[in-house]
């Protein structure tokens, strides 16, 4: 006698992998979730002008995202200031008519002045003009 498509013979361990497989795909989810689209905000020292982050990447798809509110009219230099080559994504506010000048080097050092009010978005991944590595990275970040 046919009990369909699919027969289980023991239904209480196919139900049992499929909440631990079913776990374990929610534990990946959240966890791929956070490591990509974790923003680290960047706030200076009281009375201090700059800032210096470190992280770390793995490759070229790697990478980090900060966040910088600044005032409108101030002047916001981004400055490589560790041993490994980086790459830096900027992004502006919502609104403002921020766009990155894309020269042909790998852009971690950028000048935006005037600033508009807001956040604004620097993603850090490696330079894919020089050679691979992976470590840690260190980013100067001023705000005037």
């Amino acid at each position: 006698k046919s009990r369909g498509l699919f027969h289980l013979r023991n239904p209480s361990k196919s139900v049992e992998t499929r909440v631990r497989f079913g776990l374990a795909l929610a534990v990946i989810t959240i966890l791929s979730a956070v490591a990509v689209g974790q923003k680290t905000r960047i706030k200076f020292a009281s009375g201090k002008k700059s800032a210096v982050v470190t992280g770390s990447l793995t490759g070229y798809k790697s990478q980090r995202i900060y966040v910088i509110h600044v005032k409108a009219g101030q002047t916001m230099k981004t400055e490589d200031v560790g041993n490994n080559h980086i790459s830096l994504g900027i992004e502006g506010p919502k609104g403002s008519n921020y766009e990155q000048d894309m020269a042909a080097d790998c852009q971690a050092f950028n000048t935006i002045d005037p600033t508009a009010a807001g956040d604004y978005t620097i993603t850090v991944t490696e330079c894919q003009k020089a050679d691979r590595w992976k470590g840690t990275f260190k980013l100067k970040v001023s705000v005037h």
